[in-house]
């Protein structure tokens, strides 16, 4: 094996706009500037907006209902 092929790997801090910061290795030189991270993203901090698909699953059933066959 080659010596010196592969790129440092060091210590990187992670910024997310909302003002949480990590700690973390890569290859990237520099800080890393991100948008969203976990601290502040509807999934992981459970404020994810539920869609109601329930009124979608009836109108659909209702305008393919002239479609299916008949049960006896």
């Amino acid at each position: 094996m080659k010596a010196a092929t592969h790129p440092t790997y060091e210590e990187v801090r992670v910024m997310c706009a909302c003002g949480h910061s990590f700690l973390t290795r890569s290859t990237h030189k520099g800080d890393i500037h991100v948008e969203i991270c976990s601290a502040c993203h509807p999934f992981f901090t459970g404020k994810q907006k539920v869609l109601d698909t329930a009124g979608r699953i009836e109108r659909f059933r209702r305008k393919y209902a002239k479609n299916e066959p008949k049960q006896k």
